[in-house]
């Protein structure tokens, strides 16, 4: 077995998704994926700046 992730295996699971939630559905859950996913790099991004920051104004050396 090559893995899961294989173009026609991928295809056949968009096929699926497209006849189970219709064309406009699908993009408004690709559209809502796509803000989860932005938000969270923003908010891990945001995080390790202020770790960063904290680390700068404790006075400990930074790696």
């Amino acid at each position: 077995m090559e893995g899961l992730f294989q173009p026609t295996h991928l295809f056949l699971i968009l096929l699926i998704a497209l006849v189970i939630f219709g064309p406009s559905k699908l993009s408004e859950l690709g559209k809502g994926l796509g803000q989860g996913i932005r938000n969270f790099k923003d908010a891990v991004n945001d995080d390790s700046g202020k770790s960063a920051e904290a680390k700068k104004d404790s006075g400990a050396p930074q790696a």
